[in-house]
């Protein structure tokens, strides 16, 4: 019925939305550069709905008796999300979500197309959820405002935080965000711990609520540090088909360059920023970009914490591994060169080793590899095992207590906080 190709991967969507009587489904393409909504007829016949340089991030919904689908988009904001509305003919392309909204908006919309769950977060607000009837977007009834929670939040108030665009040597402009301590005195030099991740899977620069992590953050930030985060190419941002996909057969290598350039930026520009005070940390994939920063970059960074982590891609699974890589055995010069584990010899800063023994997902194995190569060439290095736990790291009393303040107190010994 249809065929959709591409010279690195394609991306096959959650669910195929069928029109009613089953003639037709929607589909997402990057095959002109950009990731549109394609109308496919069970005839062969395709027709393009969505037109222009931005993304579609995804299908949210149709209305079958107005012809009309929802999606959701972006267009000069890959850091937030909203949704939009177009009919089936490929007119009335207009936006739903109310213009003077900023954030991050997630819709679950009812079959007939008529009414939705709406939730919506900022960086610094949790969610906030509504029943909104989609025309106009009115809303109904409130089901959570989550008041109690905001109230408790009150106390970040003080915390600066801002989004910003960083140029790398390229050229090319990196979203990121950072964190400031309340007190914070630009004539005083701050440590610099970035949180990263950098894989196809996901982003970290976005406006929307983060959870215990992002309180950690601030919570960081309040004791003396600057907390910060970048995109690098490679992250499913909304920039086009070539800022998600210029990383093919480079996992690891691409990405970690565009970190460690986009961190040197900031600490030329930013004279406030101590270049001895410089971290790093991520968990499962962003645990590999912490890995691949301090091994690759070792005069930058000057610690790293790993959480769950791959050092080494052949032990990872296939349907991501060589979606984004290829075959080992015709990429070998990749694999081996976006794998950490190859670089653990350069280690000069602090690193420390976080892992589930229990991890169904990067197999402990993977730990233990590294554990000896750097055992071999003599690197000193801290490890903190938990026995049974998986790839979260949930399981068992106490255990996301311990893990944070175990980080943060690896963190205040070995990077301390505080303007100088």
């Amino acid at each position: 019925v249809f065929e959709d190709r591409d010279e690195a991967w394609v991306d096959v969507p959650p669910k195929v939305w069928w029109l009613p009587g089953r003639s037709a489904f929607l589909w997402l393409s990057e095959r002109d550069g950009w990731r549109h909504l394609y109308l496919v007829e069970i005839g062969g016949k395709v027709k393009l709905l969505t037109k222009g340089s931005y993304d579609v991030m995804a299908i949210a919904g149709i209305n079958p008796s107005k012809q009309l689908v929802y999606f959701y988009a972006s267009p000069t904001e890959p850091t937030r999300r909203y949704l939009y509305r177009i009919s089936l003919s490929g007119e009335r392309e207009e936006r739903v979500t109310p213009p003077k909204e900023k954030g991050y908006h997630t819709y679950r919309i009812d079959p007939s197309g008529k009414w939705a769950f709406h939730t919506y977060s900022t960086f610094r607000e949790p969610p906030f959820i509504d029943l909104v009837e989609l025309e106009g977007h009115r809303r109904i009834m409130v089901l959570e405002d989550n008041s109690e929670l905001r109230k408790r939040l009150s106390v970040i108030k003080k915390i600066p935080s801002e989004f910003f665009r960083v140029e790398t040597q390229q050229g090319i402009l990196l979203d990121g965000w950072w964190i400031k301590p309340p007190d914070f005195d630009p004539r005083k030099r701050y440590p610099l711990f970035f949180y990263v991740y950098g894989e196809p899977a996901g982003q970290t620069v976005l406006d929307k609520w983060g959870g215990d992590t992002r309180l950690w953050f601030f919570y960081l930030a309040k004791i003396g540090y600057i907390v910060a985060s970048i995109d690098n190419r490679g992250t499913p941002a909304p920039r086009g088909r070539a800022w998600r996909k210029c990383i093919y057969r480079q996992i690891g290598i691409l990405a970690a360059k565009d970190q460690a350039q986009a961190a040197q930026a900031l600490l030329r520009s930013w004279p406030f920023l101590d270049k001895e005070r410089v971290g790093i940390w991520g968990w499962s994939g962003g645990g590999s970009m912490s890995l691949n920063a301090i091994f690759r970059y070792p005069d930058l960074y000057k610690l790293a914490i790993a959480i769950a982590f791959i050092s080494d891609q052949r032990l990872y699974d296939t349907i991501y591994q060589e979606r984004y890589m290829g075959l080992p055995e015709d990429n070998r010069e990749g694999y081996r060169l976006g794998s950490p584990i190859t670089f653990a010899r350069n280690l000069k800063g602090h690193l420390l080793l976080i892992h589930g023994t229990g991890d169904d997902n990067c197999h402990y194995q993977s730990c233990e590899r590294l554990v000896n190569e750097l055992i071999a060439h003599n690197k000193i290095f801290s490890m903190l095992a938990y026995p049974g736990r998986t790839h979260s790291l949930k399981e068992g009393k106490n255990t996301r207590r311990h893990l944070f303040e175990s980080m943060t107190a690896y963190l205040k010994c070995h990077m301390p906080p505080g303007g100088r």
